[in-house]
């Protein structure tokens, strides 16, 4: 006999036993307790039909947040609380999470989890994906699935699978590894500091919405004020900035935290590759800045891969930038010198007049630089005229002279014949 077959029997004759025990004392049938659950499913080969496993470790249960608080099999299981035959029907109805759960399961129907799993993806997680089943332990717990610094494992079971992640065509990837490599996963997985953020920090837990969804945690508009959670200080900064009165108006082309520090990617921005990788990041949106700042000693030598120069928030700050007109602006014209003083501690007011974006094409902006380009210009073009139609020349006579000379080399030529 299988051994599954055994187990039925064993069950069989427990639960008989006990109901046969109660009869005298009560008319209905006594639901089963948790012992009598354990009886069939403490043993740790107790599968279905189909070889799923059914088994429930005692001692997790025990120590589980629900076997600790004197919760019954059948105040999850409720279908079994009236169960007259056992083993009992091999398919149960799903726990209700809600019955106790109530706010947690209806955040959860607003996420994008549950809107999946409606749609028919069932690998989009539900509850015990994230929580367990039988030895759940509240998130202050070390060991529980939801505990901060296990957080990043429980997401990585789906968001860090390739497979998973193509067959339920998640379109973000694999976020979980480059999230370690992150200035964020590295605080949080090698140096084990607990302040570090981690999945549902930023995306929720039961609620997360995607980030299309005005009411998600990391929609455009919400970013800076999650990001601010933590950074509260930047947060205020840009807040009050250009960007962050924008972003604040409803401006969809104004940056926000991820559209220049990315979202799982994260760097120290004090390194040397950021600081040289942001310069691009600020150009996607004043490209003609970026443009006249390539035509600098600053530009040129950022663009060679040294740091070590003024690059965008070295002058115009990075969280905090105002518009020049601004009297907080670090490029108002009464805080010039203090700016350039950062890098050049002999700067002057005439030193500070130097225009860092100066562009030849702009006469408003730069008209003696407009003017001197097109004298240079029109210079450029004079000199390459006159030598141009000076060569043209000489070289037509001289074709001449050659003509000439083959012409009287000929007629001597007749003469020596003739003679």
């Amino acid at each position: 006999m299988r051994r599954s077959h055994a187990l039925a029997m064993l069950c069989v004759l427990w639960l008989a036993g006990s109901a046969m025990a109660a009869a005298p004392q009560q008319g209905a049938p006594k639901p089963p307790s948790n012992d009598d659950c354990m009886a069939c499913h403490s043993d740790a080969g107790a599968v279905r039909a189909n070889g799923r496993s059914v088994a429930v470790k005692p001692d997790a249960f025990g120590a589980s947040i629900h076997g600790a608080g004197g919760l019954a099999c059948i105040d999850c299981h409720a279908d079994l609380a009236k169960a007259t035959e056992f083993p009992h029907a091999e398919k149960l109805a799903p726990a209700q999470c809600a019955t106790c759960h109530d706010k947690a399961v209806a955040a959860y129907d607003t996420s994008v989890h549950a809107q999946a799993r409606r749609a028919g993806g069932l690998l989009a997680a539900n509850c015990a994906d994230c929580h367990g089943a039988h030895d759940i332990t509240p998130s202050a717990d070390p060991t529980s699935r939801t505990h901060h610094l296990r957080l990043i494992e429980t997401c990585g079971r789906c968001h860090g699978d390739e497979e998973i992640i193509k067959r339920g065509k998640i379109a973000i990837g694999n976020v979980v590894d480059l999230f370690k490599d992150s200035i964020h996963g590295k605080a949080l997985i090698r140096s084990g500091l607990s302040v570090a953020p981690t999945c549902s920090d930023c995306h929720g837990n039961h609620d997360i919405r995607r980030k299309s969804d005005p009411e998600s945690r990391i929609f455009r508009k919400t970013i800076p004020a999650t990001c601010s959670k933590c950074h509260e200080g930047v947060g205020r900064e840009y807040w009050e900035s250009v960007h962050g009165t924008q972003v604040a108006k409803g401006s969809p082309l104004a940056p926000v935290c991820t559209s220049c520090h990315t979202a799982h990617q994260i760097r120290r921005s004090d390194v040397e590759g950021w600081k040289l990788e942001v310069i691009k990041e600020c150009g996607t949106c004043h490209e003609q800045s970026l443009n006249t700042y390539r035509d600098t000693f600053h530009g040129q030598v950022t663009a060679l891969g040294y740091s070590r120069v003024a690059s965008c928030a070295d002058c115009h700050g990075a969280h905090n930038v105002f518009p020049k007109a601004d009297p907080r602006s670090q490029v108002a014209t009464g805080n010039l010198v203090a700016s350039c003083k950062k890098c050049h501690f002999g700067a002057t007011e005439n030193f500070a007049k130097y225009d860092p974006h100066g562009d030849p094409g702009n006469r408003e902006r730069n008209p003696m630089l407009f003017y001197t380009t097109k004298f240079m210009q029109m210079l450029l073009l004079g000199v390459f005229t006159f030598f141009g139609i000076h060569t043209g020349l000489w070289f037509g006579r001289g074709l001449q002279q050659k003509a000439a000379a083959r012409r009287t080399r000929g007629k001597d030529d007749s003469t020596e014949d003739g003679e």
